[in-house]
């Protein structure tokens, strides 16, 4: 339920300072590298919670749900932008977004009872994975056209379920699974941040409904999503998510992906030694 109860004594505007100043690197970082800022604001989120003592327990579903609630923000404007350029492939955002509203729906739900250990470890694992590939700047030659509707669902929601462990939008899994089947990798690009936008909905959804009865969570969650950690940070993303477009556009990407990576290899190490 939602507890709109003053954020005192866990820091009130100093800690929504905090989640602001999240924001703030998440929009620059998925601005100059294109990528969803789930990766940053979950572990970054979870060590907030744990040092101020909120959620105890719970900390990994509601920086899940947290994060997938603010790419329902984020996702629109990249949507727009790619679909003004004619680069979103429609026909298979329709064809899997059914697979990637159910996965979601059902890993949110699975979630919301998982041990908060167990949550971590996942999100550990996929944190070193999505820094290889980054480090790797892997990008899987082109095998075969794309499955039918049934395979394409298929798919949908085993990233759709992955994306609802992990708090992301779903462009780690997506655009290689896309490379793959022969889209090419700016109209794979624009079709992920399109799908996004469905996994973000279901995610937070499940991850509110898994929450509504939840007993000792922080003054303002709904469910297992933080308002005033939503809010902060996509006030933080929206100001700097320009600056850093215009950055990647002065700036080498390969050296970029590799320092993101290190930032990724940084916070798993981080979360496996508050195990």
């Amino acid at each position: 339920m939602v507890e709109l109860a003053p954020l005192a004594p866990y820091g009130g505007l100093s800690l929504f300072a905090a989640y602001g100043g999240l924001g703030l690197v998440v929009g620059f970082v998925a601005g100059l590298l294109g990528v969803g800022g789930g990766l940053i604001i979950v572990p970054v989120l979870i060590m907030l919670l744990h040092t101020h003592g909120q959620a105890v327990g719970m900390e990994p579903q509601l920086a899940l749900g947290t994060s997938l609630a603010t790419i329902l923000f984020t996702s629109l404007s990249s949507v727009r932008a790619h679909h003004r350029r004619g680069a979103v492939e429609w026909p298979l955002v329709r064809r899997i977004a059914p697979g990637i509203v159910l996965g979601t729906l059902a890993g949110a739900a699975l979630a919301a009872r998982m041990p908060a250990t167990v949550l971590k470890i996942f999100f550990v694992v996929f944190l070193f994975y999505a820094a290889i590939q980054m480090w790797l700047d892997f990008k899987p030659a082109p095998q075969r056209g794309l499955p039918g509707r049934i395979g394409t669902s298929l798919a949908g929601g085993v990233i759709g379920v992955v994306s609802s462990w992990v708090g992301i939008g779903g462009g780690t899994l997506s655009v290689p699974f896309m490379l793959w089947h022969n889209v090419p990798l700016h109209r794979a690009i624009a079709t992920s941040a399109a799908i996004g936008f469905p996994i973000a909905f279901a995610g937070a959804a499940g991850y509110v409904l898994g929450g509504w009865t939840a007993s000792d969570l922080p003054a303002g969650s709904l469910g297992f999503v933080y308002l005033p950690a939503l809010a902060g940070i996509v006030l933080g993303s929206v100001l700097t998510a320009p600056l850093g477009a215009r950055t990647a556009h002065r700036l080498p990407v390969r050296p970029l992906k590799r320092v993101f990576a290190l930032l990724l290899f940084t916070l798993a190490l981080r979360m496996v030694w508050t195990f």
